[in-house]
């Protein structure tokens, strides 16, 4: 699934041509792709980091993963979105760079049960693991999202102190000259 119309159309036209495969719904956004999942039952389903609404992420980890493997279709060619999208229940991850035969042969090797992650490069790279905790990027992640920290308390049921006290890690785990440059850092190696 994708957000954008001609390229939803354009995906749906090159796997619905391709031999063994058969695209049994779309959708614009996570709302709906969830309502398709419910009628559907797809096999395998193509999603896209950036979603309106719930992000990409986020809605593979609601799709069961013994019912539909995900494969992340996306701009995004960090390897902490990767490993992001691995924890998330993925089954392969691809740049939207890739070719028409490499995204129907990737549909077919998830669909079999394999894992797929091109271009090969972001798959060496996985080793690369983020240095913060899952506590310390939710916090940085709604920092960056603009919530000052009582914002940021208030919604993770945290004291003042502790949430100071994350984002403080952050920036010195980050060597950060400031919140702001922790944040431009942890989002461009996919962190956050």
């Amino acid at each position: 699934m994708e957000d954008m119309q001609v390229v939803r159309a354009g995906l749906v036209a090159l796997l619905g041509s391709a031999f063994g495969i058969e695209v049994v719904g779309q959708a614009a956004d996570a709302r709906e792709a969830l309502e398709v999942f419910g009628r559907a039952s797809p096999d395998v389903a193509l999603l896209d980091i950036d979603l309106p609404g719930m992000d990409g992420l986020a809605l593979a980890r609601e799709l069961p993963v013994a019912a539909c493997r995900t494969i992340m279709l996306t701009a995004m060619d960090r390897p902490g979105y990767v490993r992001r999208a691995l924890d998330a229940g993925a089954a392969g991850y691809l740049l939207k760079s890739v070719s028409p035969k490499g995204l129907a042969d990737a549909v077919r090797t998830v669909s079999a049960g394999g894992r797929v992650i091109e271009p090969r490069e972001l798959a060496d790279s996985l080793g690369s693991v983020t240095p913060l905790t899952a506590r310390e990027a939710e916090a940085l992640r709604l920092a960056a999202s603009g919530a000052d920290a009582r914002e940021i308390a208030a919604e993770l049921f945290l004291g003042l102190g502790t949430v100071r006290n994350r984002l403080s890690s952050v920036v010195g785990k980050l060597h950060a000259r400031s919140l702001v440059d922790a944040i431009r850092i942890a989002e461009r190696h996919g962190w956050i």
